[in-house]
């Protein structure tokens, strides 16, 4: 399994649509770059298996 997974990848198995991702990594939206996302070398935004899970565990609108 990977920790990083592209948008569209995460919203097939999350159930989340893209646009709700786009909401989430928005500035001021609760996934925090660097902690449930980040941006790959090459620019494109991956999502962070394991900072999404914290984010979910914690439930506060931020990965801790």
């Amino acid at each position: 399994m990977l920790r990083y997974k592209t948008i569209s990848q995460f919203s097939r198995e999350s159930g989340y649509t893209v646009s709700a991702i786009q909401a989430k990594i928005r500035p001021g939206g609760p996934w925090r770059e660097g902690i449930v996302w980040r941006r790959a070398p090459d620019g494109h935004v991956l999502i962070d298996i394991e900072g999404y899970n914290q984010w979910v565990i914690n439930g506060n609108g931020l990965a801790c």
